[in-house]
């Protein structure tokens, strides 16, 4: 199509940059369809009362925004927030469909989980494979924990 009005075609999957940025698209694709939902019915089992009460009180749209609905979708922000880190560090389909098992053009699509699968099953390195797994598996452990100390560290002094 560009090259139809004299522009020259991107080179998406010959840049690093370019697998990079098709593999993230994918990704927030992927993910943002399923943390709709969840955020969709965190935001209807807020009662109603709390919003009218706010405003009758005259608080802005915006006070009520983060007075109320902030806080209370708390819960749903650190699950979203912990199932997507945790989606985001086994990304692994995409980047092998899209860029091959090397992660493409100097290994830019290269992630974790397709690092582990190439070192255990193509070089059959089942022993770094498996360093690697449960190097994976701490990294995604301390990114929970730290996920979650920052989305109920805020709410632990109003308790």
């Amino acid at each position: 199509m560009l090259s139809l009005i004299g522009v020259s075609p991107v080179e998406w999957l010959n840049k690093p940059w370019g697998v990079q940025l098709a593999v993230s698209l994918m990704i927030v694709w992927r993910w943002a369809g399923y943390n709709a939902i969840i955020y969709l019915a965190g935001l209807q089992s807020i009662p109603t009362v709390l919003y009218e009460a706010a405003k009758m009180d005259g608080a802005s749209s915006v006070q009520s925004f983060f007075r109320i609905t902030i806080p209370a979708l708390r819960p749903i922000i650190l699950f979203t927030v912990i199932t997507s880190t945790i989606g985001g560090m086994q990304v692994f389909t995409e980047p092998q469909v899209l860029a091959g098992n090397d992660g493409g053009p100097s290994g830019g699509g290269l992630t974790i989980v397709l690092y582990l699968y190439r070192e255990a099953f193509l070089n059959n390195y089942f022993g770094y494979g498996s360093a690697v797994g449960w190097g994976m598996f701490v990294l995604i452990a301390l990114f929970s924990i730290i996920n979650w100390r920052v989305v109920q560290g805020g709410g632990a002094k109003d308790q």
